[in-house]
């Protein structure tokens, strides 16, 4: 078996508990990949020989698992680093609310012996593709929680022109937009008044940012669309942002995005229900 651990560099009070697990791997006969840049966190931190077999920062080809230790923004880059190898990863929280993970860092023995045992199911979920008609490249064209398309300067609003398969429901003027996976739901999506979508669901939310006319609202529309966005406002450029990842565009460009030809495999412990993920973690109903 081969897995591939991926991770953020503050796991300071958790040190002990990632070695141990290493240890574990060892013993049990397991091939251990590790991203480059968690492995030369570990070796400044942790004396002595750490038990891995590959470091790389290439996509961990032939891994049967990725482990992404940290939270949900280090689950997404752990996302990026397996891209469309659909190797499950099994997300581990050593931040703050890790919505997205789906073991506590004290549960790593737990989770190493259902690995070890297949004792866990996956989630397939969908990703966006996105491109554009300017020569700006985009260093990796995928996001799994969302696009949002944000105005560059605080003075003025930006008008999105949406088209969903070539028919245009509304001309949003706003802060920005954002197109949202539904597992991207319950984040920035949530927190501009967007609906919370079952991450197995096949279906995209369309939110305005701080919208300046009181009819519009979020929409839900099907993940089979092809939409596209256009820009237009008072200044020359906007921000386009995959996943937190932003760059600069000029005002006027086209946006194109679709279901990606891939999805993401997320590992979940046998029995996991998605209700309770809303009630552990955002408290839902308390």
């Amino acid at each position: 078996m081969k897995i591939a651990i991926y991770g953020s560099k503050r796991q300071g009070e958790h040190l002990g508990r990632i070695v141990r697990m290493l240890a574990s791997l060892h013993n049990n006969g397991v091939e251990v990949v590790m991203h480059t840049k968690l492995y030369r966190y570990l070796r400044s931190e942790v004396p002595g020989t750490l038990a891995v077999s590959l470091v790389t920062e290439e996509s961990p080809v032939g891994a049967d698992v990725a482990i992404s230790l940290g939270g949900d923004g280090t689950f997404l880059r752990t996302a990026r680093w397996v891209g469309s190898l659909q190797i499950p990863i099994a997300g581990v929280n050593t931040g703050h609310l890790g919505y997205l993970t789906s073991f506590n860092i004290d549960e790593l023995p737990r989770l190493v012996d259902d690995l070890l045992s297949d004792n866990y199911t996956t989630e397939s979920r969908t990703l966006l593709e996105v491109s554009h008609d300017c020569d700006e490249p985009l260093l990796y064209p995928y996001a799994l929680n969302e696009v949002a398309v944000l105005k560059s300067e605080t003075a003025s609003m930006i008008t999105c022109e949406v088209a969903v398969s070539g028919s245009t429901p509304a001309r949003y003027q706003a802060d920005g937009l954002i197109l949202s996976t539904p597992t991207g739901s319950t984040g920035y999506n949530l927190s501009v008044g967007g609906p919370i979508i079952q991450p197995t669901a096949g279906v995209w939310v369309i939110s305005p940012i701080a919208a300046h006319s009181l009819t519009m609202r979020p929409l839900v529309v099907g993940d089979n669309n092809v939409l596209t966005i256009k820009t237009s406002g008072r200044t020359k450029s906007f921000l386009l942002s995959l996943d937190g990842n932003s760059i600069q565009l000029p005002v006027g460009v086209e946006i194109t995005v679709k279901r990606a030809p891939f999805n993401t495999l997320v590992v979940q412990k046998n029995g996991h229900r998605f209700i309770d993920t809303l009630r552990n973690k955002l408290l839902w109903g308390v």
